[in-house]
């Protein structure tokens, strides 16, 4: 007999295009994000360079903004001693200033450097340079200074100041700035900032002239060197290399496959850069570690919608199982009832006809409709009781079953219903129990029936085989059938489900032994199986001993 072939098929082609949609993307989504990451690294590594300036120039703004105007809270009576204790704090604070030259001036009086501008006499008393020699700051007083240019520059502001400030209002921080200080390259000339009353005092004598007169004023010119300044590169994963360097500086011929940028210094400073470079391999070991977590998360993301595919495939393979059961269910039903039902149909018309009936041709018909009846009962009755033993709606009624009465009552019907049917039994050391004897019986049913189903002609056997095992009893069906293919035996058990074989074409709808199942457990037993392909099956059901 031709087995019937499954007429369910899966959509392979489906999965295969949507794994390879997911690949797709994933390679996508990596090569995106990876250059998304270079080309992020790339504009860090033009613009980040401002942070390591700030960081670098910080000390510079700082001697700048704070540390030079202190001088103005000399008001004008710094001496060389004073003026030496001040240095020091410089020297020690900031090492880009490598040397200080202070001013010692006079407004309304005349020295051998002096500057006559807008009838007012500004000259230099003395001139002192301190300088930081093995870590000891050291002074000299200088006849002349070195760049007298500085002093005079200085004194042609302070004098047009004097003469042309609005002394009815504060001045803008661009007049000083303008005035009290001299931003060259590496060196910066400051004198203290005026107040007002000084610059009314200092208006007079230029008005009424009093060589006898004079005011002390300071005056430092600090000469700075950026080499000294500390480079703090705090983007060590963008700048392998930062340097200061001048702004003429241009190795760019020599650099090779090197990225570079540079910044120019600010103020005193302004004839030099900052210069970064650094090897394509830095910054690729920079990118790839940035990329690292954005290709984990890529990945995750694939994985979750991998595994959100796959539980779809997974919900609609159950959805096909469980329709493929209900057809199969519905298909082999309503065969089973459509073979009585024809078979009562036609007795019932030999029955209606106008022929006369024999006694004998009327009791055959009796029996027929006898027997599909009992037929269609039994398969009405198994439906029912399977509910009702899902539903725990069956109480469980234990009496006291000997052994073997209950045994031969079972293998006497059988052999008389398959006279080719060969039974044995054997019971060792048990001989009465207590259990339900209808539902054990319709276990030992539905096994007998079984065994002689899925055996070939030849091999209609089975030994029943009872143990008392501990503390329960052990029921052991051994048969020489077809055997149970290894991976079906996980399913065997479930409702509906059928082994396609030749023995299973018709007259079943997977209910037998999902039902001894339910049976075994309502009576908190167990119902376990051990196959071989030709070579036989054991069942084996286990319940607890009660005497």
């Amino acid at each position: 007999m031709q087995v019937h072939k499954n007429v369910y098929r899966k959509n392979f082609s489906l999965i295969i295009i949507f794994l390879v949609l997911i690949s797709v993307t994933f390679v996508v989504a990596l090569f995106v994000s990876f250059n998304l990451t270079a080309k992020y690294v790339e504009n860090e590594f033009a613009s980040k360079k401002i942070e390591v300036l700030e960081q670098t120039i910080k000390p510079y703004n700082d001697f700048f903004q704070n540390k030079i105007p202190e001088v103005t809270s000399y008001q004008g009576f710094l001496d060389s001693a004073s003026a030496a204790k001040y240095a020091a704090s410089v020297f020690h604070d900031y090492a880009f200033v490598k040397k200080i030259v202070f001013y010692d001036v006079l407004i309304g009086s005349k020295t051998n450097i002096t500057v006559r501008k807008n009838n007012l006499d500004i000259s230099v008393k003395g001139i002192y340079q301190y300088g930081i020699l093995n870590g000891k700051v050291y002074g000299t007083k200088q006849t002349r200074p070195a760049d007298e240019s500085d002093f005079r520059v200085m004194a042609d502001k302070l004098s047009d100041f004097i003469a042309f400030s609005d002394t009815s209002r504060v001045s803008t921080q661009d007049e000083l700035f303008k005035t009290f200080w001299d931003v060259k390259s590496d060196k910066i000339t400051y004198t203290n900032i005026l107040r007002r009353e000084d610059i009314r005092i200092y208006r007079e004598l230029q008005q009424f002239n009093t060589p006898s007169a004079s005011y002390k004023q300071n005056m430092m010119t600090f000469y700075l060197d950026p080499y000294l300044l500390k480079v703090k590169n705090s983007r060590h994963e963008l700048y392998q290399n930062v340097s200061i360097q001048p702004v003429v500086y241009d190795p760019i011929d020599s650099e090779g496959d090197k990225m570079i940028t540079e910044v120019s210094f600010p103020g005193a400073f302004s004839d030099y850069k900052l210069f970064f470079s650094s090897e394509q391999g830095y910054l690729t070991a920079e990118i790839n570690r940035r990329f690292m977590p954005i290709g984990a998360v890529v990945l995750l993301i694939s994985l979750f919608l991998v595994l959100i595919g796959w539980l779809i495939y997974r919900n609609l393979n159950v959805n096909l199982k469980l329709f493929k059961l209900q057809y199969d269910f519905i298909n082999n039903f309503t065969h089973e009832f459509k073979t009585p039902v024809s078979v009562i149909k036609i007795a019932g018309s030999n029955l209606r006809g106008d022929g006369e009936l024999t006694e004998r041709q009327r009791k055959h018909y009796g029996k027929i409709l006898d027997e599909e009846a009992d037929k269609l009962n039994d398969l009405m009755n198994k439906l029912l009781s399977f509910t009702q033993l899902e539903n725990k709606s069956i109480t469980l009624k234990k009496e006291e079953i000997v052994v073997d009465d209950f045994v031969r009552r079972y293998i006497d019907t059988f052999k008389i219903k398959y006279p080719d049917f060969k039974l044995n039994f054997k019971a060792s050391g048990v001989r009465t129990f207590y259990a339900d004897p209808v539902l054990l019986g319709s276990v030992f049913q539905n096994l007998i029936e079984n065994a002689y189903k899925y055996s070939h002609p030849q091999k209609k056997e089975l030994n029943i085989n009872i143990a008392h095992e501990k503390r329960n009893i052990v029921f052991s069906f051994v048969d020489r059938g077809i055997g149970i293919p290894k991976e079906e035996l996980n399913n065997i058990f479930k409702k509906f489900y059928r082994i396609e074989n030749q023995y299973n074409q018709n007259g079943s709808v997977g209910l037998g032994l999902a039902f001894c199942k339910e049976l075994v457990n309502f009576m908190d037993g167990e119902i376990t199986v051990h196959s071989k392909i030709n070579e036989g099956s054991e069942f084996k059901v286990t319940l607890p001993y009660e005497n």
